[in-house]
């Protein structure tokens, strides 16, 4: 009888440690875009920080004295780009490689890139595998005659 049960505990046992372990690697992560290396994930790119300093996003170019991008900061929601900017050409979304990593609550599962003719792309975080979270803009590519990285 005893047997039995401590063989049925000891999944739930695994199961409370793999989620306590993720809770930890999840608070030591700095933000939506963290990654392991500190060296932009783009060659000509550059790290910024997010305006709050929660983590650092990319910043590809430099955006035009008085275009719209230059109003722009890493971290930034998407309905607050909008608002200041307006809304974009196309919009593209698509899964990361944390979309299947189990017992990931993160908000970076997805990412959306929007497209704005003659400026350039950004990308924010999509959200988590459950639909939500919030947009974060982790980068900035000016691009103005086009061909923005991803599309």
């Amino acid at each position: 009888m005893a047997g039995r049960m401590i063989r049925a505990a000891l999944p739930v046992l695994a199961l409370l440690a793999g989620c306590a372990g993720q809770q930890q690697g999840a608070a030591s992560a700095s933000g939506p875009g963290a990654s392991a290396s500190a060296a932009p994930s783009t060659p000509g790119a550059r790290l910024v920080k997010s305006r709050d300093g929660r983590f650092e996003g990319e910043m590809i170019g430099t955006p035009a004295a008085g275009s719209r991008f230059a109003k722009l900061q890493i971290g930034m929601t998407m309905e607050e780009v909008s608002g200041l900017i307006g809304a974009p050409d196309n919009m593209i979304r698509h899964e990361t490689g944390k979309r299947w990593i189990p017992f990931y609550f993160g908000n970076d599962a997805q990412r959306l890139q929007v497209i704005y003719r003659n400026e350039g792309c950004l990308t924010y975080t999509g959200g988590n595998v459950f639909g939500g979270g919030s947009a974060e803009l982790i980068r900035i590519t000016v691009a103005p005659k086009g061909g923005c990285l991803d599309t």
